[in-house]
């Protein structure tokens, strides 16, 4: 239950990225939370082998490459799902953050009605 329930709050936060965001274009919501489960599928399963390919240059650029594997995931995400687009990779760099910012938001929100912290 809680698996769907951050699906449906990262899909509220994929639309909201992309209202804020001119380069990146989604259909409607349903597509948002496709968006959603596609990249926790591409997060749980490809992005640990690429941080694992590219650990030498993660550590030599202090971790920032990680940024270009997010990009490169959501640019792998918008040619997955219909309805989904993202214009170029800088697009994809600045949805990601913009993404994790406005899911972290989300995420310390529930936490804090939970009271948990």
């Amino acid at each position: 239950m809680r698996f769907i329930a951050r699906i449906l709050v990262s899909g509220l936060a994929v639309l909201i990225t992309s209202y804020l965001l001119p380069g990146v274009h989604l259909d409607n919501f349903i597509t948002a939370v496709l968006v959603a489960l596609v990249l926790a599928l591409l997060n749980a399963f490809i992005k640990p082998l690429l941080i694992i390919l590219t650990l030498p240059i993660t550590v030599f650029t202090l971790g920032l490459f990680l940024l270009v594997i997010n990009a490169c995931l959501i640019l792998l995400a918008s040619h997955l799902v219909s309805g989904f687009q993202v214009d170029g990779f800088w697009w994809a760099l600045l949805f990601s953050i913009i993404l994790s910012l406005i899911s972290s938001f989300f995420e310390s929100q529930r936490r804090q009605a939970e009271g948990e912290m």
